[in-house]
C-alpha cells in the first residue's frame, strides 16, 4: 500500500484507481480539492482518443441504498426535510454506505430501521443506478422488502429526528409521481420497478 503524504494525494473512498482506460479515454490524474463529511471533490484529467486533454470536476460518493418496504398493498415512505432543496420530500427510506465493512443489504436493513422503524430479514434487489453521471460517481441499489418486522426507529441526524412515516397505497403511486408530489429519483425508480415486478 502506498503512503499518502498530503490531502491532495489521498484517494476518495471507493473511487477508481488514478489511471483507468476505456473506449479510448484514459484518466491521467486527479487532485483532491475538498474532503467533506459525505463527498470528496476532485479535479480529474483525462486524455481523449486523439490525445485531447480533458479536465473535469468530479464528486466521489461512497454509494447508497434504498428500500421499497411493502406492507400488504401499502408502501412505507418517509417525509423529511432536505436542506439542499429547502423542502420536505416524500421518499423511500435510504442512506449512505458510511459504515466500514457493511455490505449493501445490511446497510439497507439498517437504514430501514433507523428511518421507518421496520426491519426486513429478506430483501430482494430490484436494481441499481448511477445518480448523476455528469459529475458524480454515486451508485445506488434499491431493494424490495415484503416481510416487515416492527423495530425501534433510531434517528441519526437532525432531519431524521423530525421526519414522519407515511403509508401510500400502491394504486396511488403513479398519480403521486405524475403530479410531482414524488420527484426524488431513487423513489421514482424504486416504486416503478416495484409496480412492474408486481404486474400492476
Amino acid at each position: 500500500m502506498p503512503e499518502w503524504t498530503s490531502p491532495a494525494e489521498v484517494p476518495a473512498s471507493g473511487c477508481v484507481p488514478t489511471i483507468v482506460t476505456g473506449t479510448g479515454f484514459t484518466r491521467t490524474g486527479e487532485e483532491i480539492l475538498h474532503v467533506g463529511h459525505v463527498i470528496t471533490l476532485a479535479r480529474a484529467t483525462f486524455e481523449g482518443p486523439a490525445g485531447e486533454v480533458l479536465e473535469r470536476d468530479v464528486v466521489h460518493h461512497p454509494g447508497a441504498v434504498a428500500v421499497v418496504a411493502l406492507d400488504g398493498d401499502e408502501v412505507v415512505l418517509v417525509r423529511q426535510y432536505r436542506p439542499v432543496v429547502e423542502r420536505e420530500m416524500l421518499e423511500l427510506p435510504a442512506g449512505k454506505l458510511d459504515v466500514p465493512g457493511e455490505d449493501r443489504p445490511t446497510a439497507a436493513r439498517r437504514e430501514l430501521v433507523e428511518e421507518a422503524g421496520y426491519d426486513a430479514p429478506g430483501l430482494v434487489e430490484l436494481g441499481s443506478f448511477h445518480n448523476s453521471i455528469g459529475f458524480c460517481d454515486e451508485h445506488t441499489t434499491i431493494y424490495l422488502a415484503t416481510e416487515l418486522v416492527p423495530d425501534t426507529a433510531m434517528a441519526v441526524s437532525i432531519e431524521e429526528k423530525y421526519l414522519t412515516v407515511e403509508r401510500v397505497h400502491l394504486d396511488e403511486v403513479e398519480g403521486l409521481i405524475d403530479d410531482g408530489t414524488i420527484t426524488d429519483a431513487k423513489t421514482v425508480l424504486g416504486l416503478l420497478w416495484t409496480l412492474r415486478r408486481l404486474g400492476r
